[in-house]
């Protein structure tokens, strides 16, 4: 799996660096069918990643969020496929914060188990497989300066808590005020996850719709951290979710993110 999350790291890189140039020239905005921000640093960034992906793992599908948008799915079938999120947070990137982010994943039936998370303009990205995460410190120039090894830790008593700087609504705050937080704090995009993966968080609460290709890159990297993404039966988030009545293709169920959990809880 280590030259296909090397792939993915190139692509995220790539994506970040476009990203960035239109980040500083200031962003065109439009509007998709469900109303959701579009720019061309999505564009441009989905592109790039396809263009890379297709040159190293040319067999294996790409969902990815703009392609789907405009019809553009392939079938996944076998069980294996690609996520790509070329730009999460578009809110995030429009209103000039810093926590936007490009996000792959590599899915095995239904489980994420390669994923790569970067957040061009805080320097820094996260790589996750095998029991394993690094964390990439990146330069201006979009080139890897250093490489630390991070891991989840054991969800603290009372837990630091983190949810969408975007997205909240009641039943997040009812969760929150439950958990008994010692802090909470606002984050955007999938960077929510790897401050799990990193042990600065414990938990992440999410009550409200998401797609795949938001939480798979993240999820990833966190279960590679020792961490795990719990949907509220306590089972684990499962990916390619399709064919379904009550939910788009791709939807999220409401889920729970957290750091190393007690073998009780």
């Amino acid at each position: 799996m280590r030259p296909m999350l090397a792939t993915f790291e190139k692509a995220a890189l790539l994506a970040g660096k476009a990203i960035l140039d239109i980040y500083r020239a200031g962003p065109t905005t439009s509007y998709k069918a469900d109303h959701s921000p579009v720019t061309e640093a999505d564009e441009q960034a989905e592109l790039i990643i396809l263009a890379e992906l297709a040159k190293a793992c040319p067999g294996i599908p790409v969902i990815a969020e703009e392609s789907v948008a405009a019809g553009r799915v392939p079938s996944i079938e076998g069980g294996t496929f690609i996520l790509v999120d070329p730009l999460d947070g578009t809110k995030e990137f429009i209103n000039r914060s810093a926590d936007f982010t490009v996000n792959i994943a590599l899915i095995e039936q239904g489980a994420p188990v390669l994923g790569v998370v970067h957040a061009p303009a805080l320097n820094v990205a996260y790589l996750g497989g095998d029991g394993q995460v690094e964390k990439l410190l990146v330069g201006n120039d979009q080139s890897v300066t250093e490489r630390r090894h991070v891991s989840a830790k054991l969800v603290a008593t009372p837990p630091v808590c983190v949810a969408s700087r975007s997205h909240n609504s009641a039943e997040t705050e009812a969760y929150l005020k439950q958990s008994g937080a010692c802090d909470i704090r606002a984050v955007g995009s999938s960077l929510k996850f790897c401050l799990l993966a990193e042990g600065t968080a414990d938990l992440y609460p999410r009550f409200g719709r998401t797609m795949e290709w938001d939480t798979a890159a993240g999820d990833a990297v966190l279960r590679a951290a020792g961490g795990m993404t719990l949907d509220l039966a306590g089972k684990p988030l499962r990916y390619g979710k399709i064919g379904r009545k009550d939910m788009a293709d791709f939807a999220n169920p409401d889920f729970i993110a957290s750091g190393v959990r007690p073998h009780s809880a």
